[in-house]
C-alpha cells in the first residue's frame, strides 16, 4: 500500500449506481479501499413512455405560466421523448412562454441546449429554495408545471394548490431500488459495525434506500448512531445532504456539487479526523478535537455531554447551518426533548468556547463560526 496517497488506510462505502466505476476509480487511485453497494437500480431512471406522453399532452392543452425544471437527465429524457413523438416544437413553445425556474446547472444546461432560458436558478441548487422563490410570488390562478426529480412531488403540488395555483406534475422517470438488495444490507452492517470510515451518496433517493434497508433489518438506530459519531456521510451536494437532516445525521458536501469535489473533500476530511481535527475559528482562535479531547488555543475545554454533542454536529458541518431539530436528535438520551434543551446546550458551548464561536441563523439553526479558506 502506498502510504503517501491521501486516502491510504481508509475504507469507503459507495452507494451510487450511475457513474459508480468513475467514483470507485477516483477513490482507489487515492489509496482507499472501496465497498460498493448500489442503493438504487443500475438502470435507475426508468421512463414510462405511455404515462409521460399523457402528461405531455396535458401540458400542451393550455398555456403554462411557470415551469420548474429539477434535473438535467429528466429534462433531456423528456425532450428526447417529445422529439420521438413529433411534438417537441409544441413543447418548447409551451415551456418557452412560461417563467422558467431551474434547480441547478444541469437542468439549466438541458434547457439551454434546446433554446430555452431560465428566469431564475438558486446558487444553492436546492429544490427547497426554488419553492421558496415560487411561494414569494402571487400564485392565485397561476398554472405551474413541475418536472419531478425521480420521486413524487405530490405533497409539493398540494401545498402550491393551497395557495391557489393550478399545478401539473410531469413524471419523466422513477427511481427504482436496487434489484439485488444484499449488498445494501451488507453495507448497513459495515456502517453499524464501524467498519467503514465514510459512505458517499450522490442522490437523495440513495439516502432513503439505505435508511429503508436499515429499518427492515432493525438496525436503523444503530446506523444513525454510527453516522452521528464515527462514520462520515459524504454527499455530492446540498440536495443529497438535506435528505439526512430528517434523521439527525450530520453530513458533509463540497461547495460545488461535483463528484471530483466530493472525493477531494474526503482527502482532507478523513485524514484530519484520524489525526485530530483542527478548526480555525473567527477571532484567530484554533479548536483541536482528538477523540473526546477538546483544546481551544492549546488549553483543554471541559464539556458536558449535551454541549459536546452540539459541538460534534457543528464541527461535522463547519460553516454550515445545522437545524435545531437535527441538533435535538443528537443530544444524549435523558436530555429534555425540546428545542429549549438545544438552546441551553448552545449557551454552555458558547460559555466554553466564546460567544462568537457559535452563530445563530434566525429560523434555521446554528453554525460554527469558522474562518473561510482563502
Amino acid at each position: 500500500m502506498n502510504q503517501s496517497l491521501p486516502l491510504s488506510g481508509f475504507r469507503i462505502g459507495v452507494t451510487a449506481a450511475r457513474k459508480a466505476d468513475e467514483q470507485v476509480a477516483l477513490l482507489e487511485r487515492r489509496g482507499a479501499s472501496v465497498a460498493w453497494a448500489p442503493a438504487l437500480s443500475l438502470d435507475p431512471n426508468r421512463i414510462d413512455d405511455e404515462r409521460l406522453r399523457v402528461a405531455t399532452d396535458d401540458v400542451l392543452t393550455r398555456p403554462v405560466d411557470v415551469f420548474v425544471a429539477t434535473t438535467g437527465i429528466g429534462m433531456r429524457s423528456w425532450f428526447d421523448a417529445a422529439e420521438r413523438w413529433g411534438v417537441l416544437p409544441d413543447l418548447l413553445t409551451a415551456l418557452g412562454s412560461a417563467d422558467i425556474l431551474a434547480r441547478g446547472p444541469k437542468s439549466v444546461g438541458a434547457l439551454r441546449r434546446r433554446g430555452l432560458r431560465e428566469l431564475w436558478a438558486p446558487e444553492s441548487e436546492c429544490f427547497e429554495d426554488v419553492l421558496e422563490h415560487l411561494r414569494g410570488r402571487p400564485l392565485e390562478g397561476c398554472r405551474i408545471v413541475v418536472q419531478e426529480h425521480g420521486q413524487s412531488l405530490s405533497m409539493v403540488a398540494h401545498a402550491l394548490r393551497r395557495q391557489g395555483a393550478d399545478v401539473t406534475t410531469v413524471t419523466v422517470y422513477r427511481v427504482e431500488p436496487a434489484g439485488d438488495p444484499e449488498p445494501v444490507f451488507e453495507l448497513v452492517d459495515l456502517v453499524c459495525d464501524r467498519a467503514l470510515d465514510a459512505v458517499t451518496f450522490t442522490s437523495a433517493p440513495a439516502v432513503a434506500a439505505l435508511m429503508e434497508a436499515a429499518g427492515s433489518t432493525g438496525r436503523r438506530d444503530e446506523l444513525v448512531g454510527a453516522f452521528q459519531a464515527d462514520v462520515v456521510a459524504s454527499c455530492v451536494g446540498p440536495v443529497t445532504a438535506a435528505a439526512f437532516e430528517m434523521w439527525g445525521v450530520p453530513s458533509i458536501h463540497p461547495a460545488r456539487s461535483r463528484l471530483a469535489a466530493m472525493v477531494k473533500q474526503l482527502e482532507v476530511e478523513l485524514p484530519s479526523r484520524r489525526s485530530g481535527l483542527v478548526v480555525e475559528l473567527v477571532g484567530g482562535h484554533q479548536l483541536l478535537l482528538h477523540g473526546d479531547d477538546v483544546l481551544l488555543d492549546g488549553s483543554p475545554v471541559r464539556l458536558t455531554p449535551a454541549p459536546a454533542a452540539v459541538l460534534n454536529a457543528l464541527v461535522a458541518n463547519p460553516g454550515n447551518v445545522v437545524s435545531r431539530p437535527a441538533l435535538l436528535s443528537m443530544l444524549p438520551s435523558g436530555t429534555a426533548g425540546s428545542e429549549h434543551a438545544v438552546e441551553m446546550a448552545v449557551a454552555r458551548l458558547r460559555a466554553a468556547l466564546g460567544t462568537r464561536a457559535v452563530q445563530t441563523v434566525v429560523k434555521r439553526g446554528y453554525r460554527l463560526a469558522v474562518v473561510s479558506p482563502s
